[in-house]
Parts: C-alpha cells; structure tokens; sequence
C-alpha cells in the first residue's frame, strides 16, 4: 500500500476513487465517479470492490482512508491513500448521492 496527496491524485486520470466518509459528510458533495461506502460499512461490503482494479481511497483528511486502506490492501486489493483527503480537494463536486 502506498501514500499520495490529493495534488498528486487530481493530477492522474481515469482512477477509481474510494470514498469513506460518513452520509453526513458525503452531502457536502463527492468527486465526480468516485464510489462511496462508509469506513464503518467497509468489512460488509468489501465484495462489491474488484481485486482488479487499483482505488485512491478518500475521507476527510486521511486518517480514516489510511485505516480502510490497511484494511483492503490485508484482504488483497490494490489501493493507494489520499493524503489530506477531501479538505484539500479542490475540483468538481457531485452532488448527487
């Protein structure tokens, strides 16, 4: 498992973004495409992610998305934390839930 920052993500194209932050915080919009299951909801739902596919996983600032991504990355799936999370994100948001 490795460690990127939000620039260096927003700087990579046709990635698949993880999203694990809680409803609540996912109404304050989302990057556009990215998939959302909450950290608490990672252990039930982690067969609807693909061991194929690589995820830059994303939360508020990085602690939680560092967690899930020790967690998947245990269970066999690639994926990559995004340091500084969504608080330094500055793109598109969808707001669309």
């Amino acid at each position: 498992m490795r460690s990127i920052t939000m620039r260096e993500m927003m700087n990579l194209k046709n990635i698949d973004v993880l999203d694990v932050r809680e409803y609540e915080e996912v109404i304050s919009g989302m990057i556009p495409g990215a998939t959302h299951i909450p950290l608490g909801m990672i252990p039930g739902r982690v067969s609807e992610l693909s061991k194929s596919k690589e995820y830059y996983v994303v939360c508020h600032t990085g602690s939680r998305s560092m967690m899930v991504s020790q967690f998947l990355s245990q269970q066999g799936y690639k994926v990559v934390n995004v340091m500084g999370g969504m608080s330094a994100y500055r793109g598109a948001l969808n707001y669309e839930m």
